[in-house]
This record gives structure tokens, sequence and C-alpha cells, in this order.
């Protein structure tokens, strides 16, 4: 064992908690923790690009520390199936090979995807049914059923020889969810009664007063809208939000509509639904090319996109290059989501184009077709006073929702209330809750097929090429170091090849001059000769445009002829 991973090894009256992901954030959820020299984790999720990272989509978390030490990573738990909870768990188990361990629902979700990275049936995946509880090296795990806005939530109990963890997940309190199960109360209360160390727990909502809401409303809501309109409505949500594609099943049949999922995703909820024994009763969903055939007063079309997502069945068909679905003026589309932050732009630019071709949009600012599956500050309240923990810890969320709540913690008479940052370990026990270390942490980019730091050479030169341009000069040099043709020069995102031949030409001129300038004995020195042009380019646009570009020098010298 190094010295660097001997470092933060956990003894064996020792709990620690260390986020990798998801503390400061909303999305990419990654947590550890360590007791008795083993480790353990809860969720590895994705987290999604923004505007700031060009071509990126999806980032995974950089599992460097862990990684480490894989030898004593007992287990991988999954508190539910939400991408931002297990999404990286394809692209990243191989990493790990640890078993791993979450209810029935978020197995076979899981199962479905695993196919895509190659590892169907090579995970080792324990179902844990209902509240039966499983040792993991030295943990006890007992999963507490709750609602959330997919079905089989589960809230961890953490037993250790330290003390008590109870790690949220994602929740809410819903007297009719409508599919799955409500919240286990008693379960909870129980575990104040039992004596609690710590309770890590969600922040998303932490300024959002009262009650989320129940989704039994919101099928109200959707069955008094979809009436409304005589064309053909869609329907975009989270595609895991089962009881919202039951709700809408529900609501289209009693106006005498068929529904179809246009979405990849959504087809592969509804078959690990079925699986589990959920949306027993909705009658069969049609495929997005059946639909096609029926009056659009006879359909709704649930479709993937309700975030934006370029390549969703939503965002094609607003571009008008879906192969199968076409939306016209007059018909609807309602968005039964909530943005996630970071979202907002792409979601506006989907809703824009929808508009301009005369389709309505409903949001929930408009009529009452969403309700959020994350606790508002009364039922934050109500979780607290229930688990009783001495130390409050705030997560899922950014440092806003995580001070919001950790003030209420404070409220509710919680003294001792630490807020994590991802890479911060904490000791739990013994004694007072502190950070002790700063461990190597970070975010990876899903660049196409591999994975790219943010920080690193190729991301950089990537937000260069975008905000200043690319050129790549060429320079063909005889034995003697003279330029054997004139040098030809590309130019990307800076100028209009046909409208500015002068300027290039000019550019031209500028490495032949560089090249002049360069003493005969130390042109034979490849590199000298490459930094004189592309500091001669730079030069030239920066002078023209006010841009350095992004250069590269291809320098080919002819060989001597005998």
């Amino acid at each position: 064992m190094t010295r660097a991973v001997a470092a933060h090894r956990p003894g064996a009256d020792a709990l620690y908690f260390l986020p990798l992901g998801g503390s400061g954030e909303i999305g990419m959820n990654l947590n550890l923790y360590g007791h008795d020299g083993k480790w353990l984790m809860v969720d590895l999720g994705i987290g999604f690009g923004d505007e700031t990272m060009p071509g990126i989509d999806i980032l995974v978390p950089d599992l460097t520390f862990i990684r480490e030490r894989r030898d004593d990573l007992v287990g991988l738990v999954l508190t539910h199936a939400h991408e931002d909870h297990l999404g990286a768990v394809g692209r990243l188990w191989r990493e790990l090979e640890c078993p791993v361990f979450a209810a029935p629902f978020t197995a076979a979700v899981l199962r479905r995807k695993l196919h895509e990275y190659g590892l169907s049936g090579r995970l080792p995946i324990t179902e844990v049914v209902g509240s039966n509880r499983v040792d993991v090296g030295p943990f006890q795990i007992e999963m507490i059923g709750v609602t959330h806005s997919i079905p089989e939530s589960r809230v961890l109990v953490i037993r250790t020889a330290a003390g008590t963890v109870v790690h949220t997940g994602d929740w809410k309190l819903d007297p009719e969810p409508l599919v799955g199960s409500v919240t286990d109360e008693a379960a909870l209360a129980g575990l104040g009664d039992e004596g609690v160390l710590a309770l890590v727990a969600d922040s998303t909502n932490a300024f959002v007063p009262g009650s989320s809401g129940s989704e039994a409303s919101v099928r109200d809501g959707l069955t008094e809208l979809i009436g409304r309109y005589s064309g053909r409505v869609a329907v975009t949500c989270f595609a895991t939000n089962v009881a919202r594609l039951e709700s809408i099943a529900v609501a289209a049949a009693a106006h005498d509509r068929r529904v179809a999922l246009v979405g990849r995703s959504l087809w592969r909820i509804f078959e690990a639904a079925r699986s589990c024994g959920y949306l027993a009763g909705v009658p069969e969903f049609l495929s997005e090319h059946d639909a096609g055939y029926l009056p659009r007063d006879k359909v709704v079309l649930i479709c993937t996109g309700s975030q934006g997502e370029p390549r969703s069945a939503l965002a094609r068909v607003a571009a008008g290059d879906h192969p199968h679905v076409t939306l016209n003026a007059g018909d609807v589309v309602i968005f039964s989501s909530r943005d996630i932050p970071g979202n907002e732009r792409a979601i506006g630019e989907v809703q824009n184009r929808l508009i301009r071709q005369g389709i309505e949009i409903v949001t929930r600012h408009r009529a009452h077709v969403h309700v959020s599956g994350h606790p508002a500050r009364d039922e934050m309240t109500r979780m607290i006073n229930w688990v009783r923990p001495r130390i409050a810890v705030p997560v899922h969320g950014e440092r806003r929702h995580q001070v919001e709540h950790a003030q209420l913690a404070k409220d509710c008479q919680i003294q001792d209330v630490i807020i994590p940052s991802n890479g911060s370990l904490i000791q739990l026990a013994p004694g007072p809750a502190e950070v002790i270390a700063e461990v190597a942490h970070g975010r990876l980019a899903v660049d196409g097929k591999r994975l790219a730091r943010l920080d690193g050479g190729a991301m950089r030169s990537r937000h260069r090429v975008i905000h200043n341009g690319a050129a790549v000069a060429t320079v063909v040099l005889n034995p003697r170091g003279e330029l054997a043709v004139a040098p030809r020069l590309a130019a990307l995102g800076l100028v209009d090849e046909d409208e500015d031949r002068d300027l290039l030409l000019d550019t031209v001129d500028a490495i032949r001059e560089a090249v002049a300038a360069v003493p005969k004995s130390a042109r034979q020195d490849d590199q000298v000769v490459i930094q004189a042009v592309r500091s001669a380019v730079r030069r030239a646009f920066n002078a023209s445009h006010g841009k350095k570009p992004q250069t590269e020098v291809h320098l080919i010298r002819l060989p001597t002829l005998v």
C-alpha cells in the first residue's frame, strides 16, 4: 500500500464521509463512506455540460481517489434509477469492479443500460427487496422506501460500529403518489428513537416553502388541460417519471386518445416498469410510427426532451427533422417538468422554435402540470425532526441550497452542521464533524468515445478555437532552408476566404518574411522555424482582427537529391 493510499485509511472507530460529486452542484452524485479500513460508495451518476463546455453533453466524476483504493471498496449502493445517481455506472464500473446493491426497479433500469457498454451480465447486482438489511463489509445497509418522481427510491440507513448515518437520496412526501408506495414515515421516526449520528440529505428545494405537492393533483390537471384541445397534443416529461407516464395515459384515455412514446429512453423505462409490475393497467403504448396513422385529435405523444437536449425527440420535432413525428400550427406541447438549473437556454430555444411554427406551449407556470420530486421546506423539517441527528450534512444542491438547508437544520436545533464540498474528507466520528483533508476530485467530460479532463489541453484548445478561430500554415523548405514553394494558409472561423483574400495574401507575405528573418544556420531547427511562423500568423491576425488564433504549423523539408 502506498503512503498516499494509507494516509486516508479510516480506523475501526472512525466514520468518514467524502463526496466526489453532487455537493455544490445538482447532478453527478457520488458519495463515499469510510469505516474500519473499507469504503462504501453511494450512487455513481452523471452531470450535464453547459455552454462553457463546447461539444460536451455528459460529465462523469473523477474516480482517482477510490480507484487507488479499489481493493478496499466493498460495494456500490444505488438510491434510485435517475441518471444523476446511476448514469455513470456503465462508463466507470470497470475502474471499480465492485458489487452493486439496488432495489428491484433500479436494478431493472441499470441492466437495460449496461448492454450499451458491453457489460450485460457482468455486474454482480444484488436486488434488495423492501427493508431487508444487507451486510456490505463493515457496513450494514437498510433501505427505507420513500416517494420520489421514480419508483422505489430509497433512504439508506448505514449502520457501523462508529455510528449510524441516514443518507436520504432523493425523496418527498406524497399521500397519493399513484405509482409506488408512500414514504415510510414510521420507519424514519423510529430511526430517531434508535439514535442517528448524521443525516446526509437532499438540499434541492431548500428555498421552496411549504410542500412539494402530489402526483394525483397533476393527473387531474393534465386531464382537464388535454380536454381543451382538438389538435395533436405532445407532452414532454422526465422519462423516468413512471407515475407521470401513467397520468398522461389516464388523462388521454379520458378524452378518447391513444398514447405514443417518442424516444428510446421512454421505451427503456416502460419496459423496466412493466417487468417490475408497474403500469399493468395502462393500455399498450403506440410507437411513434403507428401514431402517424391516427387522426390528430386521437393521439397524445409523450416525447423525450423536457430539458432541451439537442438530440432528444422534441428537439428534433421542433427542428423539423424527426423521421416520424410532426407538429402543426394549432397543436400544443405541454412541458410537464421543471427546468433544471443550467438548462434554461436550451429549453427556451426548443420552445421558441415551436412557437415560431404556431404551436402552443404550456408550462407549469400556466397550468398545474408538474410537481417536484424533491422535498420543500416543510418536508425537510419533518425529516430532520424524525431522524434527530447529531450532525446535519446538506448535499445534493448548489452551495446556496446547501447553506439554506444548513440554516434550516440549525433552526431545528441541530448544533453540529457541516457543509461539504466535493473532495472534502469529513470525519463524522469520533468527535465533532470536521474536514480533515482535501482529496483528488473533479469532473471528466464524455468527449465522443473517450473521457477528457475539463482542464486538459484538448478542452483548452477547443475554447481558444471557439473564441479566436484557428489557422493552419504549411511551409515547405528545401535542403538549404529556403522556401521551396509559396506558403499555404487556411484560416478557420476568422475570415471569409473569398472576401478576405487580400488579408490572407498579406499573412502569407508575413510568413515569408518570418522565415527569411531566421538566420540560415537556425533554419535547420524545426522548432525555431515553426515558432517564427506561428508568431507571424498570430501577429498578423491580431493586427487585423484583434484575434490570436490557435495556430498550427506544418513544416515539410524536401530531401537532398543525390
